[in-house]
């Protein structure tokens, strides 16, 4: 549990808890694997709830995989300028030998756009966001923004609007993002971006 912490992965799902002295893993391959350390052993299945999982789909947006010199998989996240050897698609897995289809939605009230934007690269795509300055607008901006794209928060309010662009540099330097104020004189404003928010009227 300690470690899911350190990668950002609290995990919530009591079934998939794992008793004392057991270990998660992951195989270069992405199947995932449990240490038992009491015993000194490991197996495929979880143990408690006998199934085995794969990762389900790429590393999230800045992070690497690495080895190290005894062979062992790390993980880089560069955003955060962090290293863990706990795969951070952990939170991600899927059942190799799942039973009967499930009616449950995939996202629901309580997920986060960082968990439906998982594992994208939206390099080279521009998004445009209203309302960014705060609540679910600015939870879009800014994780787009972590996901590689050129944010461009449209807001009414020019103070609140630079404290939102503050905040999201704040959490990765890198990011790219500026605000934009929808009045009449666009002079100020980029030719691009200009050109843009002309074409969306």
């Amino acid at each position: 549990m300690a470690a899911l912490r350190y990668a950002g992965l609290d995990d919530t799902d009591s079934e998939d808890e794992l008793p004392l002295g057991w270990e998660q893993r992951t195989t270069k391959d992405g199947w995932v694997y449990y240490a038992n350390h009491t015993e000194e052993k490991t197996q495929w299945e979880h143990p408690k709830t006998g199934k085995r999982k794969r990762i389900a789909g790429d590393l999230p947006y800045g992070w690497e995989q690495e080895t190290d010199e005894n062979g062992q998989v790390y993980f880089v996240d560069h955003i955060n300028k962090r290293t863990t050897y706990l795969d951070p698609r952990l939170a991600f897995t899927v059942d190799d030998n799942p039973t009967k289809p499930t009616t449950r939605q995939r996202y629901d009230g309580s997920t986060t756009a960082m968990e439906i934007l998982q594992g994208r690269d939206f390099t080279g795509k521009v998004v445009v966001v209203t309302g960014a300055n705060s609540g679910i607008g600015f939870e879009t901006a800014k994780s787009f923004a972590l996901h590689g794209a050129h944010v461009i928060l449209a807001c009414r309010n020019m103070t609140r609007a630079n404290e939102a662009v503050s905040r999201i540099l704040g959490e990765w330097k890198a990011a790219s993002v500026r605000y934009f104020w929808p009045h009449k004189n666009m002079s100020w404003i980029g030719k691009e971006d200009r050109l843009l928010f002309l074409a969306l009227e």
